[in-house]
């Protein structure tokens, strides 16, 4: 099994003090930054663009796992590349060709992520999971931190690994969305090795991002 790796998402830090936010989480222990950014269209919120993470990039070592919810997303996946997205995730619905989103990411040289909406089913990325690197199964409707996890996507992570496991790939399987400490174990037991968490790891423990980062590893 593949190492737990935490990727704290800063929609729940303090937005007037992102740097520092950053620079914490990389102290606490953050293997990776997770960025959410929302359109206000795919989604219904707006959160960041590429100026911003370009700014943040000097902020911190740590890969940029991006998760782009925007559509249409194409025509701004090399925008995200160059602003310093180490990963960059999309969704199946916002692109007109996933294949060729695929391949722009690669040809970017940048890791590759597919994100699945709770609503969302697996065999839409069927033909694809030898060609990417990530998994994103999103366990709350994006658009908002703070919601609660929905236990019905604990079927979706089994067969992911499942998959995973009968075609021998090495696929991250990501989980985002309500993620806490009474949920994570049976997230990593169902086959996640990436558990992004915000509200959870700034606000649990009075702040204790340490502390929040290392709870949630343990199964």
């Amino acid at each position: 099994m593949k190492k737990i790796q935490i990727s704290p998402s800063i929609l729940s830090a303090d937005f007037s003090q992102l740097g520092n936010e950053i620079k914490r989480l990389e102290e606490g222990g953050a293997d990776m930054i997770h960025v959410d950014v929302m359109d206000g269209h795919f989604v219904p919120n707006l959160t960041i663009g590429p100026p911003v993470i370009k700014n943040l990039r000097n902020s911190t070592k740590l890969p940029f796992d991006v998760h782009l919810m925007i559509s249409p997303v194409h025509k701004y996946i090399e925008d995200y590349s160059k602003a310093g997205a180490d990963i960059i995730t999309i969704h199946p619905e916002a692109t007109d060709n996933l294949i060729d989103s695929i391949n722009l990411i690669k040809k970017l040289n940048k890791k590759v992520g597919v994100s699945l909406n709770p609503n969302t089913k697996l065999d839409i990325i069927d033909k694809v999971l030898d060609k990417i690197d990530l998994v994103l199964i999103m366990s709350v409707f994006p658009g908002f931190g703070g919601q609660k996890f929905m236990p019905e996507v604990i079927e979706k992570i089994k067969s992911l690994k499942k998959l995973k496991e009968e075609r021998k790939l090495n696929l991250d399987i990501e989980v985002d969305g309500g993620i806490n400490f009474e949920n994570n174990k049976i997230v990593i037991q169902a086959g996640a090795n990436i558990l992004v968490s915000g509200t959870t790891i700034f606000k649990e423990n009075n702040g204790n991002i340490k502390k929040n980062i290392d709870f949630l590893k343990l199964v």
